[in-house]
């Protein structure tokens, strides 16, 4: 099977399972229906995944999607800085609109539990890479400070993106974190402005 169908097959899978889980709860969400909606088929399903409860870990391929859709429609001259601040808005705004708080709150509880892969701390995620791409990209424009490593500016961005998400679950999404994300990331972040 080539790599396009492989991605393509697992990535219906992940979209699939992800859009019924935000219309119907994932509790409400069988395989059977993932697997109708997907347009896959049962062995397909279960290649790429054990079960249900192992979708859990794919919401970040699914924001990784979302980080290779804003790169390639983010104009390029656009200030590295800023660059950073419309990814994170965008995300958070897509994250507010489409992905249950109680989907979100089940993925991180499954990262402090899970003694495997943490995917949201994997580096070789898109999500890291556009990060150091943009970081690198800012440090040479001296748009972005070079008092700080490329990992270490990194690593606090995506620390604060989670402490965010983390604080808007425990507070059960009562406000709009894309709001409050655009108002208070670019004053957490500054810092690292040059």
């Amino acid at each position: 099977m080539s790599k396009k169908k492989t991605r393509n097959t697992k990535g219906r899978i992940i979209s699939a399972a992800w859009e019924l889980f935000y219309e119907q709860g994932y509790d409400d969400t069988t395989v059977e229906e993932i697997i109708e909606k997907s347009e896959t088929s049962k062995g397909s399903f279960y290649h790429y995944f054990e079960g249900k409860d192992a979708l859990l870990g794919s919401l970040s391929i699914l924001f990784d999607e979302k980080y290779k859709e804003l790169m390639e429609t983010i104009d390029e001259e656009m200030n590295s800085f800023d660059k950073l601040m419309y990814i994170n808005r965008e995300l958070f705004k897509m994250i507010e609109d489409s992905i249950s708080l109680d989907l979100l709150a089940r993925l991180y509880s499954s990262q402090l539990i899970t003694k495997g892969e943490k995917h949201l701390l994997d580096h070789n995620r898109v999500y890291f890479k556009v990060l150091r791409q943009i970081v690198v990209e800012g440090q040479q424009r001296g748009q972005i400070s070079n008092e700080f490593s490329v990992n270490e500016i990194v690593k606090t961005y995506a620390v604060c993106e989670r402490a965010f998400l983390y604080d808007w679950c425990i507070c059960n999404g009562d406000y709009s974190i894309f709001q409050y994300a655009s108002h208070v990331f670019p004053i957490m972040f500054a810092g690292f402005k040059k």
